[in-house]
């Protein structure tokens, strides 16, 4: 376990007796093993706040369990959540070429039995960590992993609520009224050519044929992967159609946090 000092303004979105405004965020490294194969996490939480608190998982981009989820995961925790950045491929893949991500992510996919259940494994970690409600989790992905929690909730897994940033929106999974429990917010750019305006508008009539409480929030002119600061020098390198936009990033981040206030205080 390591931790470091980060500042915290005591009570910025829960109420859960913040202690001092110079807190220690703890993180942990988690091994666990799904179907006999290794997976490595990344628990991060705030002993500023007392008591068991919300949880929520992070499920990484198409890249594999890197630094960005890691740090997705610390800015969750400095908000007063537990947050765990699970890992959906195993063995310690990750990469930074488009073509292994790829080809890691068609195999991740391809089984969605198989897929459900490394999502389900990280969930029972993040409910079983001394921190944790375990009647109080969400779930959010960037890219690859926005695509997942939106399947685990077409799926009806036991979640109050999912965040999908540039996630893809299409799923062979066709939800029915009362299928989905969890409550949905996405965040797409407008000039995402890999989420294209049609997709986005076949999201929303499934959702609403599935009686689904959800809400999507659409950038003009932001591309994909607009959460990540390290997009632009990918597309560079690359030569893909990703960007970072500070603009979008902060405004879903803000109504991530509203959502959560929201959905963890009922």
């Amino acid at each position: 376990m390591t931790s470091r000092l980060t500042p915290l303004a005591a009570g910025i979105v829960l109420s859960i007796g913040a202690g001092a405004a110079q807190a220690e965020l703890q993180t942990e490294t988690v091994n666990y093993t799904v179907d006999g194969k290794t997976f490595t996490g990344y628990m991060a939480w705030n002993d500023a706040y007392q008591g068991k608190r919300p949880g929520v998982l992070v499920v990484h981009e198409w890249w594999g369990h890197n630094e960005f989820a890691r740090d997705q995961a610390e800015k969750l925790a400095a908000a007063g959540y537990t947050a765990f950045a699970l890992d959906m491929y195993g063995e310690g893949k990750v990469t930074d070429h488009p073509d292994e991500a790829q080809a890691f992510m068609k195999e991740a996919t391809g089984d969605l039995q198989a897929l459900q259940a490394r999502f389900t494994a990280a969930l029972d970690e993040l409910r079983q960590h001394d921190t944790v409600d375990g009647s109080r989790i969400a779930a959010q992905g960037y890219c690859f992993g926005g695509a997942v929690v939106l399947n685990m909730a077409r799926l009806g897994m036991d979640l109050d609520g999912v965040v999908s940033y540039h996630g893809a929106l299409g799923s062979p999974i066709e939800p029915e009224p009362g299928d989905i429990k969890a409550r949905i917010q996405v965040y797409t750019g407008g000039a995402d050519q890999m989420v294209p305006a049609d997709q986005v508008a076949d999201f929303v009539t499934s959702m609403q044929n599935a009686g689904a409480d959800f809400s999507v929030s659409s950038f003009p002119g932001v591309k994909h992967s607009f959460m990540n600061p390290g997009a632009d020098a990918v597309a560079d390198e690359h030569g893909m159609p990703i960007g970072y936009d500070q603009d979008a990033a902060e405004r879903s981040w803000e109504g991530t946090m509203r959502f959560y206030q929201d959905i963890f205080s009922q």
